[in-house]
């Protein structure tokens, strides 16, 4: 698995897991959703990536978006 990979993996996890969260919990979790959205939007305009950043720290091979 690449970098670009795992980050794309995290972030449609983190997405789902925020969307079922505001169904059984709180409509409140959905700003977990916008917050991804938002890192994701500014990660396409600027290259930074902090999930990315995690990522190659602990080893995640680079390749594709995140170098």
């Amino acid at each position: 698995m690449t970098i670009g990979r795992a980050v794309t993996l995290l972030a449609g996890t983190m997405v789902l897991v925020s969307l079922l969260l505001s169904q059984l919990h709180s409509p409140y979790w959905l700003w977990l959703t916008a917050f991804v959205g938002l890192n994701l939007v500014q990660s396409s305009f600027t290259g930074f990536c902090p999930a990315a950043m995690i990522f190659k720290v602990l080893g995640v091979k680079p390749g594709g978006a995140f170098s």
